[in-house]
């Protein structure tokens, strides 16, 4: 049997392999081909401090020169990966290495002979656009780790989103919003659990079905609530909090210790899953759970109750990730705010391969080019929007082909679990 295994792995390996080293050496031409011999015969600027912070001088860097040079680095990583056998890290660090070539090389090509693109802009702008990203990535983690897939990541973020908006217009209270926000996502959860692990309904249409209705709902009381009572829907964010001492670190600093509440959750959110999901005996019996559910039963392991805890905690979350969408950027809620966020960072937590840092990887990438979407057009009118923003999506293609290796699900993710 081990054989046979071995047998049909190794061609799936091998297509892997080529499939990487193809993806790169396409990369590494475009950096050449694309944007070095169509790159403006100047200079790429880059503003990398702010009014009010340690000055710095404008970074300036030949544009063609500097992807020719990108571009010929991303073909020899693309002989590496073809002829040397390396290792996951490696592989990962080869990927990573790549991706970063590449969106250097687009931002010379876009910003050659333009006016200076400020990088730190750009970083608080990836950032922000990453916060729902991120922390749907991590209610999705919490969930599908425990064997309950959380398709309702869309819903649980739309329901947060519409629920901080109206509370904290109607009482005044940010953090009272913030505080409802987290709930409504929790009680979405609450739905999803419920039906998924009591009455063991098909988890995949059960999401959809969460996800439609959320939108529905949230359609309707705007029309019914907001629409007609402005005072509901007023505006009111968060404003940014300045970490002393840290703020100052040039370039750095602004980037990520100059920012709304929503950020510094979204660092202990991180830090939080990543240790107790790895590194306790809980974070041992969620895992137990949503590989080996009969087996974690039979050492006493409360299969259900884990389930139930971890999809309601992580609605909650995502909730969270809901609220920053209306309180913690536009302050108003709008139909569809989330705008398939949260399929993206279900894409995130598949790409990072069910894992906390994996997604919060996976989450910052979709984040960038959802920001690029938005800054490109500004600095090179030539690059629709449009194609940025399928960035997110071609990516997740790339990686359940098996870019990024082999992904796997936790072995018993979205297996109904009937106590013998």
């Amino acid at each position: 049997m081990t054989t046979l295994t071995a047998a049909v792995r190794a061609p799936l390996t091998a297509d892997r392999k080529y499939l990487a080293t193809g993806t790169f050496a396409l990369l590494g031409v475009l950096d050449i081909a694309v944007f070095g011999l169509l790159a403006h015969k100047g200079d790429a600027g880059f503003v990398l401090s702010q009014a009010g912070s340690v000055h710095l001088p404008v970074l300036k860097v030949p544009a063609a020169l500097a992807c020719y040079v990108l571009g010929a680095l991303t073909i020899a990583l693309a002989v590496l990966r073809g002829t040397v056998s390396l290792s996951r890290g490696q592989r990962r660090l080869a990927i990573a290495g790549v991706l970063v070539f590449f969106l250097i090389a687009l931002l010379c090509w876009a910003d050659a002979g333009a006016i200076p693109l400020s990088v730190l802009n750009l970083g608080q702008g990836t950032l922000s656009a990453s916060i729902p990203l991120i922390l749907g990535a991590l209610a999705g983690c919490l969930s599908e780790r425990s064997g309950v897939i959380n398709i309702a990541i869309e819903g649980q973020l739309l329901f947060g989103a519409f629920t901080a908006a109206i509370v904290a217009s109607a009482f005044g209270g940010l953090w009272v919003g913030l505080f409802a926000g987290a709930l409504a996502g929790g009680l979405v959860g609450v739905l999803l659990a419920v039906f998924a692990i009591t009455f063991l309904m098909d988890q995949i249409i059960l999401g959809v079905v969460l996800n439609v209705l959320a939108l529905g709902m949230t359609d309707y009381f705007y029309d019914r609530l907001m629409v007609q009572n402005p005072n509901y829907n007023t505006g009111v964010t968060f404003g940014a909090i300045k970490i002393p001492v840290l703020a100052e670190i040039p370039v750095i600093g602004p980037i990520f210790f100059d920012s709304t509440v929503f950020l510094y959750i979204t660092y202990v959110a991180i830090i939080g899953i990543q240790v107790a999901l790895l590194s306790t005996r809980w974070g041992l019996r969620v895992r137990a759970v949503g590989e080996h559910p009969t087996a974690a039963d039979t050492v006493g392991i409360p299969v259900l109750w884990i389930r139930y805890r971890n999809v309601m905690l992580g609605g909650l979350l995502a909730g969270i990730g809901g609220a920053f969408l209306t309180i913690g950027s536009v302050g108003t809620f709008n139909p569809d705010i989330s705008s398939g966020f949260g399929y993206i960072a279900l894409a995130a937590l598949i790409f990072g391969r069910w894992t906390p840092l994996g997604s919060l990887a996976a989450a910052l990438l979709f984040g960038f080019s959802l920001e690029l979407a938005l800054v490109l057009p500004t600095v090179n009118p030539v690059l629709p929007p449009a194609i940025m923003n399928m960035a997110p999506y071609v990516a997740t293609i790339i990686a359940v082909a098996g870019l990024v290796g082999k992904v796997r699900a936790p072995a018993a993710d979205g297996q109904p679990y009937v106590k013998a």
